[in-house]
Parts: C-alpha cells; structure tokens; sequence
C-alpha cells in the first residue's frame, strides 16, 4: 500500500486545514463543512492522476478534438456522518461515479474511555467487482473504522484499486493500515495531513476535535 502525504508539498490545501484546526474559525459550522468539501475537491484531484486514461475523440460545432479522459469506473464511498461533506467534495469532481454508505461509529468498552471499538450498522453499496473505489472519511485515528468499512464494502464486490482518502491521519492509523493492507499495490492511502499521535481517547492530537460534531453538532 502507497502512503502519500499532501502536506509534505505546499499548496492551498494547508489553508483549508489551517482553518478547520484552528479553534476560532471552526465553530463555524458552515465553514467547517465547506473547508471539507473544498478538501475533497483538491484530494479528488490528486487521485484523478492515478488514474487510468485513454484518448477520446469529441465533437465541437467546428471539428472533432482528441481528449484524454479516465477509464475507471468509480465508486465513492463514505462513513456517516463526518464524511459527508468530504465526499461532496470527491463527488463534485467526480461527478458521474456511483456511490456507497456505511454507517461506523466508536465505542468505548471501559469505563475509563480507553478502550475503543468499532461497530458497523447500515451499508449500501452497488456492486464493486473490478471498480475503483474511494472510501472518504476525515479522520483517520486508530484505522480501523477504514478497515472495518473496507472490509464491509468488498462483501458488495472486489475492486480492482482502492483509495482510502483521509483529511487528518494519526502516525499510529497509518502505521496500523500499512500493516494490514501492506502487500496491495492496488490499494493507496491519501493523508492531508498526518498527526503525532493519539490522546488516552483515542483523539488524533493535535487534530481538530470531532468533525462530525464540528460539522453537525454535539450528540447525545
């Protein structure tokens, strides 16, 4: 598995993420939203180069014109309910591609909050048998969410290229992913950042809090 980390180049990416980190702008929640979608619009792009193509002709009102466009038959998938405007913003550049939803939450199985799981609810996907799949989520902690919600999407079909998509990644989920997706070199990991490590909570730090409630509200 490829690991690739956009902050290790410079571009307008660390605008948006300097603004969902920082604690005075993000209480925004409209702006927290949109920094997410413009964030997947920019990760879209950058998997869009990974991409498959072949040249095309078009017909213009004056000629016909060779263009080079993408092959693959693409497939979004999402974790609810953080990822949502991410993967508005994937959906925005590809906006053809059929989609797929899982439902994965975290659960503490201590009183002290220190042992965390995973539980998986609700999945809709088409069928992925030989499609590219880009699994969007904007945290990356522990990794398993990711892999649980991989692992839910391929009951759906086996793609032939997985891109798990990420805003901010812990040293240790990337660590933990690589370990267990570490023999496919069908799969990538695209990180826009990627954290230190991770509180007693399990929380990436620095990171940003929890986006799903920055960007929906607290739960109860």
């Amino acid at each position: 598995m490829d690991v690739i980390n956009l902050s290790d180049g410079d571009s307008v990416l660390s605008r948006y993420l300097s603004e969902l980190r920082n604690v005075r702008i993000q209480s925004d929640r409209g702006k927290f939203r949109n920094n997410l979608v413009r964030i997947g619009r920019v990760m879209a792009y950058e998997v869009s180069r990974r991409l498959g193509y072949s040249e095309k002709l078009v017909t213009t009102p004056l000629g016909v014109a060779p263009t080079r466009t993408f092959d693959n038959q693409i497939v979004l998938g999402t974790i609810f309910r953080a990822g949502l405007p991410f993967h508005q913003g994937f959906l925005d550049v590809f906006d053809g591609a059929d989609n797929a939803f899982v439902s994965a939450y975290r659960y503490y199985k201590d009183k002290e909050c220190e042992d965390v799981g995973i539980k998986i609810e609700y999945i809709a996907s088409p069928d992925l048998t030989g499609r590219t799949l880009v699994i969007a989520d904007p945290m990356l902690a522990t990794g398993g969410s990711m892999e649980l919600s991989y692992e839910a999407f391929a009951t759906k079909g086996i793609p032939s290229e997985v891109h798990l998509c990420c805003v901010i990644a812990a040293r240790k989920g990337v660590e933990y992913l690589s370990r267990v997706f570490g023999g496919r070199d069908n799969m990538t990991l695209w990180c826009a950042a990627i954290d230190p490590e991770l509180n007693e909570h399990a929380y990436i730090v620095p990171g940003l809090g929890d986006a799903g409630d920055l960007a929906y509200g607290e739960k109860i």
